[in-house]
């Protein structure tokens, strides 16, 4: 089962909860034994498999976009997002995913047009370009270090301990599809056509004769919550069997991971290390309890990662 992959999580029962239930289902013959066809696995990004703190990397990415935008034109102050960015409102700004996991989709519908515009009409391959020129130069602001050296260490040994299983391993993430994409492989060994993200819609244009595939100013799926299910089904076709999230956005996801026939694991990463991370509860307090209520395993940052971030 290569064990010696796990070798950034401490022994405990979260660690032995995850070898035991690969083993169950890897035993030929056992009770507990899938297929490698059905082994299935789906991690949500930020804040699981990445750091998503002081917010989400891609939210960097794009909020620079629209401060170039409220800077290029004075009209565009009064209205936000480009009101708080330019003006610096970290409160606003901090506070809207959080309340979005907590039922309040105001101000993220006020912030979802703004992000919308920031690259309205950029061809698909030019926008990868551009997202993949910033995961690989810019930075934690907090934790100073590189945007791609903010991945969790344990959890991408855990990627690769479960492919070492003949598990096919899946992002599921409210972050941008196209934004991961042209980085998931390296850094996670999941190729692109396996990470299933928040899409804008894009549009089939025809420039003298060559076809071309852009961005428009539309929200096509906000893939969080119900909507990662459902995402799962029309792109997987099948149920997870392994599924790890860190949020209230991926109550429902850990949910149908773990409602099917036959052995199932759900883990839940909690943010409880002051020193080595940048740790919150906000926006996970309902994952929690749920998880507790559940039995799923909390992974504790704090206690359960002897390293947290790559090298």
């Amino acid at each position: 089962m290569q064990e010696g992959l796990l070798k950034s999580w401490n022994a405990g029962a979260t660690r032995q909860a995850i070898i035991s239930f690969v083993a169950r289902v890897t035993l030929e013959g056992g009770p507990d034994y899938v297929a490698p066809a059905a082994r299935i696995a789906v991690f949500d990004n930020d804040g699981c498999l990445w750091c998503e703190k002081p917010m989400p990397i891609q939210a960097d990415f794009l909020l620079r976009r629209i401060a170039e935008q409220a800077d290029a034109d004075p009209t565009l102050r009064d209205k936000q997002p480009w009101k708080a960015v330019h003006g610096r409102d970290q409160g606003w700004l901090g506070d809207v995913i959080t309340k979005h996991y907590e039922g309040d989709d105001t101000e993220l519908k006020q912030m979802a047009a703004g992000l919308l515009s920031a690259y309205v009409d950029d061809e698909v391959g030019e926008f990868a370009k551009k997202a993949e020129h910033f995961l690989r130069s810019e930075q934690n602001p907090v934790l100073k270090r590189p945007y791609l050296k903010t991945a969790y260490a344990p959890m991408r040994e855990l990627l690769h301990y479960l492919e070492a299983n003949q598990f096919t391993n899946y992002i599921v993430s409210g972050g941008g599809r196209d934004f991961m994409r042209p980085i998931t492989h390296e850094l996670y060994g999941i190729p692109p056509e396996r990470v299933v993200g928040t899409t804008v819609l894009l549009e089939y244009r025809e420039e003298d004769g060559i076809g071309k595939v852009v961005h428009t100013s539309k929200l096509d799926v906000f893939d969080d919550g119900p909507n990662k299910v459902v995402r799962i089904w029309s792109r997987i076709g099948a149920r997870p069997i392994f599924a790890a999230g860190n949020s209230n956005g991926d109550i429902q996801m850990l949910q149908f991971a773990t409602q099917g026939e036959g052995a199932s694991l759900a883990l839940l990463v909690t943010h409880d290390d002051h020193e080595r991370d940048i740790a919150y509860t906000s926006g996970a307090q309902k994952s929690v309890a749920l998880a507790k209520e559940r039995g799923w395993p909390l992974v504790s940052v704090r206690d359960d990662w002897a390293k947290v971030f790559v090298d």
